[in-house]
């Protein structure tokens, strides 16, 4: 899971990036708050959460660790996806709101199910 987790953040970091330099080179900052969340929810909290299973989780390959990386790729692309909709001005915010609000659940789930994981770690290694 800790590589699957890298991979995806670096991805994330990538299309950041891209998105940075694209606003920079055409001096339109529109998508500032896209790039922030692909920045932090897609490659700060993926890297974070390779690191938890690498270092504490001994990359924990459980239905719990598969159900939470989905569930956290699947709610931060359709975050993305949404506010890059919604800052382009492609797509009116009454019909990303519930959708935004739904996907922005599912990232919080993601830490739930982490931190899940990481109750059930101790109490195994206290065992």
């Amino acid at each position: 899971m800790d590589r699957i987790f890298v991979m995806t953040g670096l991805g994330y970091a990538i299309l950041g990036l891209l998105l940075g330099i694209h606003m920079a080179a055409s001096k339109n900052h529109a998508q500032l708050v896209t790039h922030a969340h692909i920045m932090l929810i897609g490659f700060v909290v993926s890297f974070i959460y390779a690191l938890c299973h690498k270092l504490w989780l001994e990359c924990d390959t459980s239905t719990l660790a598969k159900i939470q990386l989905y569930v956290h790729q699947v709610g931060t692309l359709v975050v993305l996806t949404c506010l890059f909709l919604l800052y382009g001005q492609f797509v009116a915010i009454n019909i990303l709101d519930p959708i935004l609000a739904i996907s922005s659940l599912l990232v919080l789930l993601g830490v739930i199910l982490m931190k899940v994981m990481f109750i059930k770690a101790g109490k195994k290694s206290a065992a």
